[in-house]
């Protein structure tokens, strides 16, 4: 029988760690409850994350590289801007549907408990890498002429708040449909908001 590596472990309290705070939320969820669930004492967890708050961080940056690692595949992709959305809702809308607490623990304990978060992880820190391939993306279609040159916190709002409002209900089963049902149009009004005037 392989040894599980201590990278295996930490990727193990990860996953275990997402579905309990996205379930029960930061305060409800305590490092016995993690533990127990993957299967080790609370003093052999210590050794992995010293506090509740840093695995908090660590799990928004974990999400945070995870949709980064997705965007940049699509921008590296010849496409238009349009096509480059299409991809984006539809990547964003599949994580929703097969991971689910990773959208869940962002709209759940990352921007519901903001406190935890204040001390290393200020401004965009915890969430740059997956920040700074949208700006790429917003560059790249402005420079193309596809997309209209705005501030970038207005396409990212828009983009993001429309996707994370649409996740939202999807998640709170008020959607008469599956998500991927609203993944063209979202994609086509999406496009129709940042497109070149």
């Amino acid at each position: 029988m392989a040894k599980v590596t201590k990278e295996q472990r930490k990727n193990t309290i990860i996953s275990v760690a997402l579905k309990l705070f996205s379930k029960n939320g930061f305060y409800m969820t305590t490092i016995p409850d993690i533990a127990q669930k993957v299967g080790m004492s609370v003093g052999n967890f210590y050794n992995y994350f010293s506090s509740k708050d840093i695995l908090a961080k660590e799990l928004v940056m974990y999400i945070s590289e995870y949709l980064g690692e997705q965007i940049q595949e699509i921008n590296k992709k010849d496409i238009s801007s349009q096509e480059k959305i299409e991809e984006i809702v539809s990547m964003y809308f599949d994580m929703a549907d097969e991971k689910p607490e990773m959208i869940e623990y962002f709209l759940r304990v990352y921007l519901s408990n903001r406190e935890v978060f204040k001390e290393g992880c200020k401004g965009m820190i915890c969430v740059s890498s997956f920040v700074t391939e949208l700006m790429i993306f917003f560059d790249d279609g402005v420079e193309s002429g596809d997309l209209f040159d705005q501030d970038f916190f207005s396409a990212f709002g828009l983009f993001m708040g429309y996707l994370g409002g649409m996740v939202f209900l999807f998640g709170e089963k008020i959607l008469p449909e599956p998500l991927s049902s609203y993944q063209e149009s979202i994609s086509k009004n999406i496009y129709n908001a940042l497109k070149s005037r």
